[in-house]
């Protein structure tokens, strides 16, 4: 039969001392194991001030059991490990996700030819925006081309709390066209498409030409005056009416950036557009 003990006993030197602890010792404590030793071992004792600390259970290899202390750093080991796997874990996710993400940035973002033939699809859909909405498919680029440098997965940075801390993010902007979540949906509702994804370069740039065509309409800019056109786009087209851009000398020096950035393409794009447009025709034979 076992023998139940009083855990208190070990406090007051009755299992800690340098007799003999029995044999079956039986406990009903979550705290300790059950013990199963044919021979009696010493053992060891509490160090003074300290209580005594949970059981774990060693196999031997005669099939026995001894019951040890279990020590403190193996108790914070336990903690830490899972921890430090799920941090690992989470940092090698990250660098698959930004990974497959950076293949998706075309390389030659300055040259618009060689841009459409890395991509091969973007100038169909661009030209599809174009010819729907009456905006030039360099004001579009240029626009795109500054709010994400292409990036399907573009936000804008992070705050920082005291110095140093991760914040919020300043705006809702995201995707190609660094749309925000409120006019998306004006986009969403306007057009009746309601699957169009920000992440998505056909949805993007039709949101683009979208939103040049109602700065047109709303505040006469021109459809190839890219300055104009990405003032409104930076400020909105009530602010652009109000004039707020004056005196944000850095939106102006963007603004001029773009508009260079236009030209450049439309340069680029009058000595590959005839080619890219038969290279579309082809692709769509005998249909």
């Amino acid at each position: 039969m076992g023998r139940a003990f009083d855990p208190g006993g070990m406090l007051h030197g009755g299992l800690f001392s340098s007799e003999r602890r029995p044999h079956n010792i039986l406990t009903n404590r979550s705290d300790f194991v059950i013990i199963q030793k044919n021979k009696q071992e010493p053992f060891r004792k509490a160090d003074k001030g300290k209580s005594a600390t949970p059981f774990r259970q060693i196999r031997s290899d005669n099939n026995s059991s001894i019951c040890w202390p279990k020590s403190k750093y193996r108790v914070v080991g336990d903690i830490i490990r899972p921890v430090c796997f799920f941090l690992v874990l989470a940092v090698c996710v990250g660098a698959m996700i930004g990974c497959a993400t950076t293949r998706h940035i075309p390389q030659n973002q300055n040259n618009l030819c060689r841009l459409f033939e890395e991509k091969d699809n973007w100038f169909k859909y661009a030209d599809k925006a174009a010819k729907r909405w009456g905006i030039p498919i360099p004001v579009m680029m240029a626009i795109m081309h500054q709010e994400s440098r292409f990036n399907p997965k573009a936000k804008p940075p992070r705050t920082t709390c005291l110095c140093f801390l991760p914040g919020p993010r300043p705006s809702s902007a995201y995707g190609f066209a660094q749309a925000l979540d409120s006019t998306w949906e004006r986009y969403q509702a306007a057009t009746n498409n309601w699957g169009a994804d920000r992440d998505d370069f056909a949805d993007a740039v039709d949101f683009v030409g979208w939103y040049c065509y109602q700065t047109r309409i709303k505040c006469g800019v021109p459809a190839n005056d890219a300055y104009g056109h990405y003032l409104a786009y930076h400020e909105g087209q009530t602010g652009f009416l109000r004039k707020t851009y004056r005196n944000k000398g850095w939106l102006l020096n963007v603004a001029g950036r773009v508009q260079r950035q236009s030209v450049t393409y439309t340069r680029q794009l009058a000595t590959c557009e005839q080619k890219l447009r038969d290279a579309m025709k082809c692709f769509l034979w005998p249909f």
